[in-house]
Protein backbone atom coordinates (compact mmCIF):
# COMPACT_ATOMS: atom_id res chain seq x y z
CA UNK A 1 0.00 0.00 0.00
CA UNK A 2 2.65 2.59 0.84
CA UNK A 3 4.43 1.58 -2.75
CA UNK A 4 1.38 2.57 -4.48
CA UNK A 5 0.81 5.41 -2.20
CA UNK A 6 4.27 6.36 -3.11
CA UNK A 7 3.80 5.88 -6.81
CA UNK A 8 1.00 7.88 -6.84
CA UNK A 9 3.11 11.21 -5.60
CA UNK A 10 6.08 10.95 -7.63
CA UNK A 11 3.48 10.94 -10.60
CA UNK A 12 1.98 13.83 -9.24
CA UNK A 13 5.33 15.30 -9.30
CA UNK A 14 6.21 14.44 -12.85
CA UNK A 15 3.03 15.81 -14.01
CA UNK A 16 4.49 19.35 -13.92
CA UNK A 17 3.06 22.24 -12.40
CA UNK A 18 -0.77 22.15 -11.01
CA UNK A 19 -2.46 24.33 -9.05
CA UNK A 20 -5.05 22.94 -6.72
CA UNK A 21 -7.60 24.51 -4.47
CA UNK A 22 -4.96 27.61 -5.19
CA UNK A 23 -2.33 26.23 -3.75
CA UNK A 24 0.42 23.46 -3.94
CA UNK A 25 3.60 23.18 -5.76
CA UNK A 26 2.34 21.15 -8.39
CA UNK A 27 1.48 17.75 -6.80
CA UNK A 28 -2.01 16.08 -7.74
CA UNK A 29 -5.19 16.88 -6.77
CA UNK A 30 -5.09 13.91 -3.52
CA UNK A 31 -2.52 15.74 -2.40
CA UNK A 32 -2.28 18.90 -3.25
CA UNK A 33 -5.55 20.19 -2.37
CA UNK A 34 -5.35 21.40 1.18
CA UNK A 35 -8.72 22.34 3.36
CA UNK A 36 -7.69 25.40 4.83
CA UNK A 37 -8.01 24.89 8.61
CA UNK A 38 -6.20 26.79 11.96
CA UNK A 39 -3.26 25.35 13.06
CA UNK A 40 -3.02 23.58 16.77
CA UNK A 41 -1.46 25.37 19.82
CA UNK A 42 0.82 23.56 22.13
CA UNK A 43 0.09 25.06 25.41
CA UNK A 44 3.50 26.18 27.66
CA UNK A 45 3.46 27.71 31.20
CA UNK A 46 5.52 30.84 30.44
CA UNK A 47 5.89 30.52 27.29
CA UNK A 48 4.15 31.69 23.95
CA UNK A 49 1.48 29.47 22.58
CA UNK A 50 3.81 27.96 19.31
CA UNK A 51 0.91 26.65 16.45
CA UNK A 52 1.51 24.05 14.43
CA UNK A 53 -0.23 21.19 12.09
CA UNK A 54 0.80 17.44 13.00
CA UNK A 55 -0.43 14.54 11.15
CA UNK A 56 -0.22 10.91 13.01
CA UNK A 57 1.48 8.57 11.48
CA UNK A 58 4.04 5.64 11.88
CA UNK A 59 7.62 6.29 12.80
CA UNK A 60 10.05 7.76 11.73
CA UNK A 61 8.00 10.66 11.81
CA UNK A 62 9.50 13.93 10.17
CA UNK A 63 9.63 17.43 11.79
CA UNK A 64 10.24 20.71 9.62
CA UNK A 65 12.41 23.19 11.11
CA UNK A 66 11.69 26.98 8.70
CA UNK A 67 14.45 29.42 8.61
CA UNK A 68 14.94 32.97 9.71
CA UNK A 69 11.75 34.64 9.85
CA UNK A 70 10.18 31.97 7.96
CA UNK A 71 7.36 30.29 8.92
CA UNK A 72 5.59 26.56 8.22
CA UNK A 73 3.14 27.29 5.43
CA UNK A 74 5.98 27.09 2.46
CA UNK A 75 6.02 25.26 0.11
CA UNK A 76 9.10 22.67 1.48
CA UNK A 77 7.16 21.80 4.69
CA UNK A 78 3.79 21.38 2.53
CA UNK A 79 5.30 19.01 0.06
CA UNK A 80 7.02 16.94 2.80
CA UNK A 81 3.37 16.86 4.92
CA UNK A 82 1.59 15.61 1.54
CA UNK A 83 4.39 13.29 0.86
CA UNK A 84 4.29 11.62 5.03
CA UNK A 85 0.34 11.73 4.76
CA UNK A 86 0.68 9.58 1.24
CA UNK A 87 2.95 7.14 3.05
CA UNK A 88 1.40 7.33 6.74
CA UNK A 89 3.99 8.52 8.51
CA UNK A 90 4.25 11.64 10.79
CA UNK A 91 4.58 14.85 10.19
CA UNK A 92 5.01 17.83 12.32
CA UNK A 93 5.58 21.25 11.30
CA UNK A 94 5.58 24.02 13.69
CA UNK A 95 5.89 28.24 13.47
CA UNK A 96 8.59 29.39 16.24
CA UNK A 97 7.66 31.79 18.54
CA UNK A 98 7.29 35.66 17.17
CA UNK A 99 7.04 33.86 14.08
CA UNK A 100 3.80 33.36 11.69
CA UNK A 101 0.90 32.29 13.55
CA UNK A 102 2.52 31.61 16.93
CA UNK A 103 2.70 34.25 19.91
CA UNK A 104 5.27 36.54 20.75
CA UNK A 105 6.77 39.28 19.08
CA UNK A 106 10.38 39.06 17.54
CA UNK A 107 11.90 41.55 19.82
CA UNK A 108 11.53 39.52 22.67
CA UNK A 109 13.23 36.38 20.62
CA UNK A 110 16.92 34.61 21.02
CA UNK A 111 18.26 31.72 19.29
CA UNK A 112 18.65 29.98 22.48
CA UNK A 113 14.53 30.53 22.68
CA UNK A 114 13.45 29.41 19.57
CA UNK A 115 16.01 26.34 20.61
CA UNK A 116 13.41 25.86 23.59
CA UNK A 117 10.63 25.86 20.92
CA UNK A 118 12.03 23.06 18.81
CA UNK A 119 12.81 20.62 22.03
CA UNK A 120 9.05 21.87 23.32
CA UNK A 121 7.90 20.35 19.74
CA UNK A 122 9.80 17.24 20.02
CA UNK A 123 9.05 16.47 23.80
CA UNK A 124 5.32 17.28 23.02
CA UNK A 125 4.34 16.29 19.73
CA UNK A 126 6.27 13.30 18.71
CA UNK A 127 6.17 9.92 20.18
CA UNK A 128 9.58 7.98 18.59
CA UNK A 129 12.61 8.39 16.09
CA UNK A 130 12.13 11.66 14.11
CA UNK A 131 13.37 12.96 10.68
CA UNK A 132 14.56 16.87 11.21
CA UNK A 133 14.62 19.01 8.21
CA UNK A 134 16.02 22.11 9.06
CA UNK A 135 16.06 24.79 6.52
CA UNK A 136 18.56 27.62 7.25
CA UNK A 137 18.61 28.48 10.44
CA UNK A 138 16.36 25.65 11.02
CA UNK A 139 19.93 23.49 9.74
CA UNK A 140 21.23 25.42 13.04
CA UNK A 141 18.54 24.66 15.21
CA UNK A 142 18.40 21.01 14.25
CA UNK A 143 22.16 20.60 14.80
CA UNK A 144 21.40 21.42 18.55
CA UNK A 145 18.45 19.55 19.11
CA UNK A 146 20.10 16.38 17.61
CA UNK A 147 22.53 16.99 20.54
CA UNK A 148 19.61 17.73 23.06
CA UNK A 149 17.71 14.67 22.25
CA UNK A 150 19.72 12.03 20.33
CA UNK A 151 16.88 9.11 21.41
CA UNK A 152 14.70 11.13 19.43
CA UNK A 153 16.53 12.44 17.09
CA UNK A 154 17.12 9.48 14.15
CA UNK A 155 18.51 11.62 11.25
CA UNK A 156 19.07 15.09 9.84
CA UNK A 157 18.76 16.82 6.56
CA UNK A 158 19.68 20.28 5.83
CA UNK A 159 18.47 22.28 3.54
CA UNK A 160 20.68 25.13 3.01
CA UNK A 161 21.46 24.81 7.03
CA UNK A 162 23.36 28.12 8.36
CA UNK A 163 24.79 27.10 11.55
CA UNK A 164 26.63 30.30 13.18
CA UNK A 165 26.22 32.06 10.24
CA UNK A 166 24.34 35.18 11.70
CA UNK A 167 27.17 35.27 14.32
CA UNK A 168 29.68 35.19 11.66
CA UNK A 169 28.28 37.75 9.31
CA UNK A 170 28.49 40.16 11.63
CA UNK A 171 31.79 40.04 12.79
CA UNK A 172 32.69 40.20 9.41
CA UNK A 173 31.22 44.95 9.41
CA UNK A 174 33.29 47.19 9.74
CA UNK A 175 34.08 48.37 13.28
CA UNK A 176 32.01 51.25 12.66
CA UNK A 177 28.83 49.76 11.50
CA UNK A 178 28.69 47.39 14.32
CA UNK A 179 28.66 49.97 16.65
CA UNK A 180 26.07 51.93 15.09
CA UNK A 181 23.70 48.73 15.04
CA UNK A 182 24.63 48.43 18.88
CA UNK A 183 23.44 51.47 19.88
CA UNK A 184 20.24 51.50 17.28
CA UNK A 185 19.19 47.84 18.75
CA UNK A 186 18.51 46.36 15.27
CA UNK A 187 20.75 45.23 12.13
CA UNK A 188 18.71 45.59 9.05
CA UNK A 189 20.02 42.37 7.69
CA UNK A 190 19.78 42.56 3.66
CA UNK A 191 17.49 39.52 2.29
CA UNK A 192 15.95 39.36 -1.34
CA UNK A 193 12.93 38.03 0.03
CA UNK A 194 10.99 40.84 1.24
CA UNK A 195 10.12 43.76 -0.58
CA UNK A 196 11.49 45.95 2.15
CA UNK A 197 15.36 44.16 1.43
CA UNK A 198 16.32 43.38 4.37
CA UNK A 199 15.59 41.71 7.72
CA UNK A 200 15.27 44.21 11.28
CA UNK A 201 17.18 41.77 13.26
CA UNK A 202 17.36 42.81 16.73
CA UNK A 203 20.87 43.12 18.23
CA UNK A 204 19.80 41.05 21.27
CA UNK A 205 19.44 38.46 18.96
CA UNK A 206 22.93 38.42 17.54
CA UNK A 207 24.71 38.96 20.96
CA UNK A 208 22.64 36.01 22.26
CA UNK A 209 22.86 33.84 19.29
CA UNK A 210 26.96 33.60 19.66
CA UNK A 211 26.50 31.19 22.61
CA UNK A 212 25.24 28.91 20.26
CA UNK A 213 27.94 28.79 17.76
CA UNK A 214 28.80 24.81 16.80
CA UNK A 215 31.30 24.88 14.09
CA UNK A 216 34.04 25.66 16.18
CA UNK A 217 34.49 22.10 17.80
CA UNK A 218 33.48 18.58 17.20
CA UNK A 219 29.60 17.93 17.63
CA UNK A 220 28.37 15.08 18.92
CA UNK A 221 25.86 13.42 16.70
CA UNK A 222 26.05 10.12 15.42
CA UNK A 223 22.74 9.69 13.30
CA UNK A 224 22.92 10.10 9.37
CA UNK A 225 23.29 13.51 8.32
CA UNK A 226 22.26 14.45 4.66
CA UNK A 227 22.81 17.96 3.68
CA UNK A 228 21.46 19.95 0.50
CA UNK A 229 23.33 23.02 -0.87
CA UNK A 230 22.77 25.29 -3.78
CA UNK A 231 26.26 26.68 -5.62
CA UNK A 232 24.20 29.35 -6.59
CA UNK A 233 23.03 30.28 -2.93
CA UNK A 234 24.08 34.27 -2.73
CA UNK A 235 23.68 33.70 1.18
CA UNK A 236 25.04 31.15 3.11
CA UNK A 237 27.95 29.83 1.26
CA UNK A 238 27.65 25.95 0.34
CA UNK A 239 30.83 25.74 2.24
CA UNK A 240 29.20 25.85 5.65
CA UNK A 241 27.52 22.54 4.46
CA UNK A 242 31.42 21.47 4.33
CA UNK A 243 32.04 22.46 7.35
CA UNK A 244 29.00 20.90 9.13
CA UNK A 245 30.19 17.09 7.70
CA UNK A 246 33.54 18.24 9.21
CA UNK A 247 32.52 19.18 12.35
CA UNK A 248 29.91 16.16 12.79
CA UNK A 249 31.32 12.57 14.20
CA UNK A 250 28.33 10.93 12.35
CA UNK A 251 30.08 8.83 9.75
CA UNK A 252 27.25 8.42 7.85
CA UNK A 253 27.16 11.95 6.23
CA UNK A 254 26.02 12.81 2.64
CA UNK A 255 26.58 16.39 0.94
CA UNK A 256 24.71 16.71 -2.35
CA UNK A 257 25.14 20.47 -3.88
CA UNK A 258 22.79 21.71 -6.99
CA UNK A 259 24.70 23.30 -9.50
CA UNK A 260 21.59 25.71 -9.88
CA UNK A 261 19.88 25.62 -6.48
CA UNK A 262 19.70 28.79 -4.97
CA UNK A 263 19.05 29.41 -0.82
CA UNK A 264 15.66 28.64 -0.46
CA UNK A 265 15.58 25.33 -2.61
CA UNK A 266 11.93 26.19 -3.49
CA UNK A 267 12.40 24.97 -7.49
CA UNK A 268 9.99 21.99 -8.13
CA UNK A 269 13.13 20.22 -8.73
CA UNK A 270 14.54 21.30 -5.82
CA UNK A 271 11.60 20.11 -3.36
CA UNK A 272 11.75 16.42 -5.15
CA UNK A 273 15.45 16.34 -3.99
CA UNK A 274 14.60 17.03 -0.52
CA UNK A 275 11.53 14.59 -0.59
CA UNK A 276 13.71 11.66 -2.22
CA UNK A 277 16.36 12.14 0.40
CA UNK A 278 13.74 11.87 3.33
CA UNK A 279 12.06 8.99 1.73
CA UNK A 280 15.65 7.38 1.31
CA UNK A 281 16.51 8.00 5.20
CA UNK A 282 12.52 6.84 5.95
CA UNK A 283 13.66 3.45 4.09
CA UNK A 284 17.35 2.88 5.84
CA UNK A 285 15.76 3.67 9.28
CA UNK A 286 12.69 0.95 8.85
CA UNK A 287 15.09 -1.72 7.33
CA UNK A 288 17.68 -1.12 10.05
Amino acid sequence: MAGAARALWRRGLRRGPVVACGTGPGFPLLLGCRQKSSPSFLNRTDNPKLAYYKIKGKNPGVVFLPGLFSNMNGEKASALEDFCKSVGHAFVRFDYRGCGSSEGTIKECTLGKWRKDVLAVLDELTTGPQILVGASMGGWLMLHAAIARPEIVAALVGVAAAPDHLVSTFQQLPVEVKKEIEEKGEWKLPTKHNEEGFYCVPYEIIQEAEYHCVLGSPLPIKCPVRLIHGLKDEEIPWQVSMKIAERVVSTDVDIILRKDGQHRMKEQDDIKLIVYTVEDLIDKLTSA
